[in-house]
């Protein structure tokens, strides 16, 4: 397959932009959350485990901890009890209230809508902070890069790198700012609809003619 020039992969990347929010134009954030917090929570237990499970566990979990205070002081036993049904939800329950407390500490129990800020907490990525600048605070701070959006980078050829952060950054080259949060959304539906790791459909794939792994 010839080299794609600059030129060409932007205007493919338009195309595949355009298609995907006409195939998906209902595509949000599928961790269920009404505030800041809960999403910011949500996010970390959902490392390793899907959207699905983290909903169930935190329709209950939200009702008992309504406040950065209430999971900053709860019993660690308890909380820990209260996510085990989560991969990894040890580390994660002292994740959780280790951030929490730094919230109380540093940012009056809220969450920030920074990045550097949200790094600095325990169990806070770029993914993470991506996921909660975005869709709690809709600022498009970067592109969430989960292992549909890494899977479908690489088939789509915008990516050769398998780390997610230079993933991330092959990413913002080609997709316009006001988008980044959207493109996420859109590659991760298409994963989980479409174009899964080890059956992608590719003979019903509605972005098929712009991408240069169909069929093979």
């Amino acid at each position: 397959m010839p080299r794609e020039s600059a030129t060409a992969r932007r205007q493919r990347v338009g195309a595949l932009i355009e298609s995907l929010r006409a195939t998906y134009p209902q595509a949000h954030c599928e961790l269920r959350f009404s505030n800041p917090l809960e999403l910011l929570v949500a996010t970390i237990l959902s490392a390793q485990c899907t959207d699905r499970q983290v909903n169930i566990v935190t329709e209950s979990l939200f009702q008992k901890y309504q406040s950065a205070r209430d999971y900053a002081e709860s019993d660690l036993e308890t909380l820990t009890l209260d996510v085990r049904s989560i991969g990894l939800f040890r580390n994660k329950a002292r994740n959780i209230q280790s951030c929490c407390r730094v919230l109380l500490e540093q940012h009056d129990g809220q969450v920030p809508p920074s990045m550097d800020a949200l790094l600095a907490l325990s169990g806070v990525g770029r993914k993470t902070a991506n996921v909660v600048l975005g869709n709690a605070f809709g600022i498009e701070s970067g592109i969430v890069v989960d292992t549909h959006v890494a899977r479908l980078a690489q088939r789509l050829r915008l990516t050769a790198h398998t780390h997610p952060e230079k993933i991330e950054q092959d990413l913002m080259q080609w997709v316009a700012s006001s988008n980044w949060t959207l493109f996420s959304h859109w590659l991760i539906w298409h994963g989980r609809r479409r174009c899964g790791a080890r059956s992608p459909d590719c003979s019903g794939c509605e972005i098929r003619s712009l991408c240069p792994s169909a069929s093979k």
